[in-house]
């Protein structure tokens, strides 16, 4: 027999509020300062390049996308970049940490109405400090009995969250925008993952979806969510 489901675990960026739009405005920015150094689809190349390579040192977030950017300039450049250009992607960065939080469609009716009858968590990656200060800014706090900031998404963070904060991941759901970090990890721990698209993606976070897999779910919405679980609820 299933075990019932008793934790949600939800994603932060893109799932609950607006997130790579303002990454790619400043991917934007970056490749007008450069203009006349390369072309832009070069530019966007190499910077996925500098990304994909730097994550293992500087992990996900803002932080470390500005460290990229500075990065690549200094490469396509040849050292030669001027310093008003690395000031102007410090600034950008500077700008990214400090925008408000803009919540998506139906977040906060959603929480409110799975709230009373599960235990409700909120799992995310990237830097410590902008994580807490969206959160903060979100006022989302008071709905999430666990908050989990971590560097990665892995099979085996997902087995640790759901055992420590619930009751394992067999009786656990993951939601989030991210097929690689949200979903596909959840489900190799036992969970049900639900894939919420969000229209604007990453390219490091795409990954074909489990589609034949019986703990798979998509959504178009959030706010679908709590008719769709009802439903699960009922199947135990």
């Amino acid at each position: 027999m299933a075990a019932k489901l008793t934790t949600i675990g939800f994603d932060a960026d893109d799932t609950l509020w607006h997130n790579e739009q303002f990454f790619r405005l400043t991917q934007e920015r970056f490749t007008d300062l450069l203009a006349d150094f390369a072309g832009r689809d070069h530019l966007t190349e190499r910077l996925l390049d500098a990304e994909r390579r730097n994550l293992g040192a500087y992990g996900f977030g803002i932080k470390g996308f500005v460290l990229s950017m500075i990065e690549t300039a200094i490469e396509i450049t040849d050292g030669r970049v001027p310093a008003a250009i690395l000031k102007e992607l410090v600034d950008a960065g500077k700008e990214m940490l400090a925008h408000p939080i803009e919540l998506l469609p139906g977040v906060r009716e959603t929480l409110e109405a799975l709230a009373p009858d599960f235990r409700l968590l909120l799992i995310t990656k990237g830097d410590l400090l902008d994580q807490e200060r969206k959160l903060a800014q979100s006022g989302l706090g008071d709905y999430f009995q666990g908050v989990e900031i971590v560097s990665h998404k892995t099979t085996a963070t997902y087995e640790r969250i759901f055992s420590y904060h619930g009751d394992g991941p067999e009786a656990a759901l993951m939601v989030g925008n991210s097929l690689r970090s949200d979903v596909i990890p959840a489900i190799e721990a036992g969970a049900f993952g639900v894939h919420v698209p969000h229209g604007q993606s990453w390219e490091l976070e795409a990954a074909p979806p489990p589609e034949s897999h019986p703990r798979y779910r998509e959504l178009k919405c959030l706010d679908a969510l709590p008719e769709m679980i009802g439903g699960l609820s009922r199947s135990f």
